[in-house]
Protein backbone atom coordinates (compact mmCIF):
# COMPACT_ATOMS: atom_id res chain seq x y z
CA UNK A 1 0.00 0.00 0.00
CA UNK A 2 1.36 3.41 -0.97
CA UNK A 3 1.96 5.95 1.76
CA UNK A 4 0.99 9.54 1.00
CA UNK A 5 2.82 12.48 2.54
CA UNK A 6 1.68 16.07 2.23
CA UNK A 7 3.45 19.27 3.28
CA UNK A 8 0.29 21.28 3.94
CA UNK A 9 -3.30 20.67 4.88
CA UNK A 10 -4.43 22.20 1.56
CA UNK A 11 -2.26 19.71 -0.37
CA UNK A 12 -3.69 16.85 1.69
CA UNK A 13 -7.28 17.90 1.04
CA UNK A 14 -6.62 18.32 -2.70
CA UNK A 15 -4.78 14.98 -2.93
CA UNK A 16 -7.46 13.11 -1.03
CA UNK A 17 -10.19 14.65 -3.17
CA UNK A 18 -8.35 13.51 -6.32
CA UNK A 19 -8.31 10.01 -4.85
CA UNK A 20 -12.06 9.98 -4.28
CA UNK A 21 -12.43 11.38 -0.75
CA UNK A 22 -14.97 13.93 -1.88
CA UNK A 23 -17.39 14.33 1.02
CA UNK A 24 -16.95 16.53 4.08
CA UNK A 25 -17.65 14.93 7.44
CA UNK A 26 -18.47 16.65 10.73
CA UNK A 27 -17.86 14.93 14.04
CA UNK A 28 -20.82 14.61 16.37
CA UNK A 29 -20.67 12.98 19.83
CA UNK A 30 -21.98 9.61 18.60
CA UNK A 31 -21.27 9.66 14.88
CA UNK A 32 -19.72 11.22 11.81
CA UNK A 33 -22.19 13.32 9.86
CA UNK A 34 -22.19 14.08 6.15
CA UNK A 35 -24.72 16.91 5.82
CA UNK A 36 -24.77 16.90 2.01
CA UNK A 37 -25.87 13.24 1.94
CA UNK A 38 -27.91 13.46 5.16
CA UNK A 39 -25.82 10.53 6.40
CA UNK A 40 -24.73 9.61 9.90
CA UNK A 41 -22.07 6.95 10.52
CA UNK A 42 -21.52 5.28 13.89
CA UNK A 43 -18.08 4.05 14.96
CA UNK A 44 -18.71 0.62 13.42
CA UNK A 45 -19.76 2.02 10.05
CA UNK A 46 -16.54 3.65 8.87
CA UNK A 47 -12.78 3.17 8.69
CA UNK A 48 -9.98 5.69 9.01
CA UNK A 49 -7.84 5.04 5.93
CA UNK A 50 -5.24 7.76 6.50
CA UNK A 51 -4.36 10.37 9.11
CA UNK A 52 -2.32 13.47 8.22
CA UNK A 53 -1.12 15.79 10.99
CA UNK A 54 0.01 19.37 10.39
CA UNK A 55 1.65 21.89 12.69
CA UNK A 56 1.15 25.60 12.10
CA UNK A 57 4.21 27.51 10.91
CA UNK A 58 3.74 30.38 13.34
CA UNK A 59 2.76 28.41 16.42
CA UNK A 60 3.29 24.78 17.47
CA UNK A 61 -0.09 25.02 19.21
CA UNK A 62 -1.78 25.62 15.84
CA UNK A 63 -2.23 21.98 14.84
CA UNK A 64 -4.66 20.21 12.54
CA UNK A 65 -5.47 16.64 11.61
CA UNK A 66 -7.01 15.47 8.34
CA UNK A 67 -8.70 12.06 8.43
CA UNK A 68 -9.43 10.14 5.22
CA UNK A 69 -12.66 8.25 5.95
CA UNK A 70 -14.43 5.47 4.04
CA UNK A 71 -17.81 4.13 5.07
CA UNK A 72 -19.17 0.62 4.77
CA UNK A 73 -21.68 2.19 2.32
CA UNK A 74 -18.94 3.23 -0.10
CA UNK A 75 -18.92 6.93 0.85
CA UNK A 76 -15.45 8.47 1.07
CA UNK A 77 -14.60 11.83 2.56
CA UNK A 78 -12.52 13.85 4.97
CA UNK A 79 -12.79 15.04 8.55
CA UNK A 80 -10.64 18.00 9.60
CA UNK A 81 -9.89 18.52 13.29
CA UNK A 82 -7.65 20.75 15.36
CA UNK A 83 -5.62 18.64 17.79
CA UNK A 84 -7.73 17.78 20.78
CA UNK A 85 -10.74 19.86 19.82
CA UNK A 86 -13.10 16.90 20.09
CA UNK A 87 -11.45 15.08 23.01
CA UNK A 88 -14.14 16.02 25.53
CA UNK A 89 -17.13 15.99 23.21
CA UNK A 90 -17.27 12.45 21.77
CA UNK A 91 -18.07 9.01 23.09
CA UNK A 92 -15.17 6.72 24.01
CA UNK A 93 -16.02 4.58 20.94
CA UNK A 94 -15.66 7.52 18.57
CA UNK A 95 -12.51 8.72 20.34
CA UNK A 96 -10.99 5.25 20.01
CA UNK A 97 -11.93 4.99 16.34
CA UNK A 98 -10.30 8.34 15.59
CA UNK A 99 -7.51 7.73 18.13
CA UNK A 100 -8.34 10.95 19.96
CA UNK A 101 -6.94 11.32 23.46
CA UNK A 102 -10.27 10.89 25.26
CA UNK A 103 -10.48 12.68 28.62
CA UNK A 104 -13.27 11.37 30.81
Amino acid sequence: MREYNYDTMVEALQGLKQRGYEEDFNLRPYCLECPRLQLELGAGEFEVDEVHRFEGASSPDDNSVVYAISSNQGVKGVLVDAYGTYADSVTPEMACKLKIDYKH
